[in-house]
């Protein structure tokens, strides 16, 4: 009976999007744009760093030493310079991040059986790049130093001793891959911003065009309304999960490793969410410009800079940490990841699904309260 009731907002809603040039933009190019431009563009990866070396030594174990960063991805020997001021001027146009300077006695120490001093002038106008070359490169000096000693002790007849034997091993994203992080949590991005703004945009319509006070004190009830004006674009947004997640696994090879049935049940409860959000902005804003602004800036800045999608939350001054609990993004973030990259069950992330559950009951209960506040 209820599903008779609300088929024709339902249908009127479809119709509006399909005419509505904004609507479809929102929410199917953006989806589709977001996923190529963060898939491929945004990459926390550091390699191919720009490198200059400055040899004084010229000598054969120099040149070993310069092949042991070379050999490896993250570093390109960009430049071979003769003086401190030419690696100066390469580092202060930005043409190489990092300059390797060898002493001129460094070969003749090595033999000798004595420390070797290298010099390593690192670009530090960006912070993180910076930090993970000194990282790089310190990782490398040590290896190549652990294989001198190595040969020296093999010339004694003795074997190289380690008190600690460390082997990493990395889980559920083992290639520690920018995108496999950075796709899943996508999804929550694009259906927060996509479901707010829609939702708030399609309610507002029709208070500009004078509808609204006919929808509301028609027969159908306040609930039947909200729910025939969200069910349209919960389907669309569905779609547009799917359509991630698919294009997720054709380009990033980013698959499902636990339930799907549990995954769809946290993108249900969020968007349920996120369109109680957007019937609230609706109740607020007048015109569908405030809505839009209203809606950006309470949708994609949260689920961009405080949901965990990019910057880690416990990195956060304590004041943002608390403030980010208000996004229901960054409890989504944890569920999709969990189902996506984990394969783990509820038990993990129960407590999430909880948080969001009671995010879109708040929302749509005041949303529906404001409406027929409005009707009446």
């Amino acid at each position: 009976m209820i599903i008779k009731r609300i088929r024709p907002i339902v249908v009127k809603e479809f119709r509006q999007i399909r005419r509505d040039p904004r609507s479809l933009i929102i929410l199917l190019v953006f989806p589709a744009v977001l996923v190529m431009l963060i898939g491929y563009a945004l990459n926390f990866d550091v390699k191919h760093i720009s490198l200059a070396v400055f040899d004084q030594s010229k000598s054969a174990q120099s040149r070993e030493f310069i092949r042991s960063f070379s050999n490896v991805e993250y570093f390109d020997v960009a430049y071979a310079v003769e003086s401190y001021r030419e690696a100066d001027r390469l580092l202060s146009e930005g043409k190489v991040m990092i300059a390797l300077v060898i002493p001129s006695d460094f070969s003749r120490d090595l033999t000798a059986g004595h420390d070797a001093d290298i010099q390593i002038l690192v670009d530090g106008s960006n912070a993180n790049t910076a930090t993970t070359a000194i990282g790089y490169a310190t990782i490398l000096v040590q290896t190549y130093s652990s294989t001198l000693a190595s040969r020296v002790m093999e010339r004694q007849g003795r074997e190289l001793f380690l008190p600690i034997d460390v082997r990493p091993r990395v889980w559920y994203n083992p290639e520690l891959s920018s995108a496999k992080f950075l796709v899943p949590g996508l999804i929550g991005f694009i259906l927060m911003i996509s479901a707010v703004i829609s939702t708030s945009l399609s309610v507002v319509r029709e208070k500009e065009r004078g509808t609204i006070e006919q929808i509301i004190v028609s027969p159908l009830t306040t609930i039947e309304v909200i729910l025939g004006k969200t069910i349209a674009y919960l389907m669309i947004a569905l779609l547009a999960a799917t359509f991630v997640l698919v294009t997720g696994f054709l380009l990033f090879d980013i698959s499902i490793r636990g339930s799907i049935i549990w995954l769809y049940t946290g993108i249900v409860i969020f968007l349920l969410g996120a369109l109680g959000q957007g019937l609230l902005i609706s109740t607020i804003a007048q015109t569908q410009q405030v809505a839009f602004m209203i809606s950006v800036f309470s949708s994609l800045l949260p689920s961009f800079l405080l949901s965990g999608f990019v910057f880690p939350i416990r990195s956060m001054p304590l004041v943002l940490q608390i403030i980010s609990n208000i996004t229901p993004s960054k409890f989504f973030l944890v569920v999709v990841r969990s189902v996506i990259l984990k394969g783990v069950g509820p038990s993990a992330f129960w407590d999430q699904l909880v948080y969001m559950a009671i995010f879109a009951t708040v929302t749509v209960t005041i949303s529906s309260m404001r409406l027929l506040k409005k009707g009446t």
